[in-house]
């Protein structure tokens, strides 16, 4: 094969994986890194006449929440004040259920490291094959990068269709028990969690990562211009 299209094709690999990390950063970056972001949901929702909690509280319970599915602290058995009278937040059945979301997140940021060292080490062969970098990573960026943006545009024009719909199948897919069905009447989880919650997170994380893939996108369109002009 020639090696003007490994070349190209180690590129596009490169672009897979640096959307599959921006896509993985995109959702970290909404969850842990926007601050008053919860409050702002809790409120929106009246979640705090659905817990009887106080705000405050409320935010100390999510925080412990964030940490356990970040793989920060060992369980899920955080003390809280709910209605006036001290108790675990969390039943058996939200514990369970939030440990297989825990190996889901963990999954995901495993997920972006294979995809870190897969990137470096196309890139390093580029390298060892002298490959003119500055030539095929920006092309190769902007054809990979397009391409899994419409895929990802098409996902989400489905999912946006019938939210409801994709997200109990997203439950099947990723989970293979019902520990997810929560009952509102005893599950303190799906109140603070409702879907609209889910809705409003999902739009957020896909303007973030809309942002950040156009930059990238912005960034190799200037760079083959610049390279193209004699």
């Amino acid at each position: 094969m020639n090696n003007k299209y490994i070349h190209y094709i180690l590129g596009i690999g490169i672009a897979f994986c640096l959307m599959i990390i921006l896509l993985i950063t995109s959702v970290e970056a909404v969850a842990y890194w926007t601050p008053g972001y919860y409050e702002k949901e809790y409120t929106k929702y009246n979640v705090l006449a659905d817990v009887h909690m106080e705000m405050d509280d409320l935010l100390d319970v999510t925080t412990e929440m964030m940490a356990y599915l970040r793989g920060r602290r060992p369980d899920l058995h955080v003390p809280a004040i709910v209605d006036g009278q001290p108790r675990e937040f969390f039943n058996d059945r939200e514990i369970a259920h939030m440990e297989d979301v825990r190996g889901l997140f963990l999954g995901g940021l495993a997920l972006r490291t294979s995809c870190i060292v897969i990137a470096a080490v196309c890139l390093i062969v580029l390298v060892i094959m002298k490959a003119p970098l500055r030539k095929v990573l920006p092309r190769a960026i902007c054809a990979g990068t397009g391409l899994f943006f419409l895929i990802i545009c098409g996902l989400a024009a489905i999912i946006a269709s019938d939210f409801s719909k994709y997200f109990i199948i997203f439950h099947h897919i990723f989970f293979n028990n019902d520990l997810w069905l929560l009952d509102p009447r005893t599950d303190l989880l799906i109140n603070i969690v409702p879907e609209p919650f889910f809705m409003d997170t999902a739009a957020r994380i896909g303007l973030t990562y809309g942002i950040s893939v156009l930059i990238i996108f912005i960034i190799c369109a200037v760079l083959i211009r610049r390279d193209r002009k004699p």
